[in-house]
């Protein structure tokens, strides 16, 4: 008995002092608050500590951690990229994130990692989007309100992604934002 105790002491002090790796929780202060700017397209963020997916969390520790923040903004950049017509810039701030789906506690132990798919919890996004020509000119500003209430019965090709609802929201937006014909949606 004293030789599994004496074993386990040096392991449980390596835990003890390990050092929580700050870079895959959303809510890091030192983390970015924007995509490094690439092409026509600007994305940032607001403090993802205030988004409602994570401040109406069931489960906070769980709706903080991965870096879900940084791979929606990073699609958004890339689609919206492929979509705007040429000589135009969009500038996105992403200022409320709410994910698909809500951590259910009380379906006990087993369940407390698992966000659950139901009707009630629908992807949503707020932005605030400004799109300029080539001569600086506003062609469209304003605030935008994404949500999918029929997510759980569209189809998606993106089957193993965690963020495929709110990804599909985003392409959906994009597609009445930015038309193929190249002219803006009416606002």
């Amino acid at each position: 008995m004293i030789k599994r105790t004496i074993l386990l002491l040096p392991l449980l002090a390596a835990f003890a002092v390990a050092p929580v790796d700050a870079r895959n929780v959303v809510t890091d202060p030192s983390a970015p608050r924007a995509l490094p700017a690439d092409g026509p397209v600007s994305v940032e963020w607001t403090d993802p500590a205030q988004f409602s997916d994570i401040r109406f969390s069931r489960n906070r520790f769980e709706a903080e951690q991965g870096s879900w923040v940084q791979q929606l903004a990073g699609y958004l950049q890339e689609r919206a990229a492929k979509r705007l017509p040429e000589g135009q810039r969009m500038d996105v701030t992403i200022t409320d994130i709410q994910r698909a789906g809500s951590y259910e506690p009380q379906l006990g132990l087993n369940y407390q990692h698992v966000r659950v798919m139901r009707d009630i919890y629908p992807p949503r996004m707020t932005l605030q989007v400004r799109i300029t020509d080539a001569d600086g000119n506003v062609v469209s500003e304003g605030e935008r309100k994404l949500s999918d209430m029929n997510y759980l019965h569209n189809g998606t090709q993106l089957r193993n992604d965690p963020l495929r609802h709110e990804k599909r929201m985003i392409d959906d937006w994009l597609r009445r934002e930015l038309p193929a014909d190249g002219g803006l949606a009416a606002k």
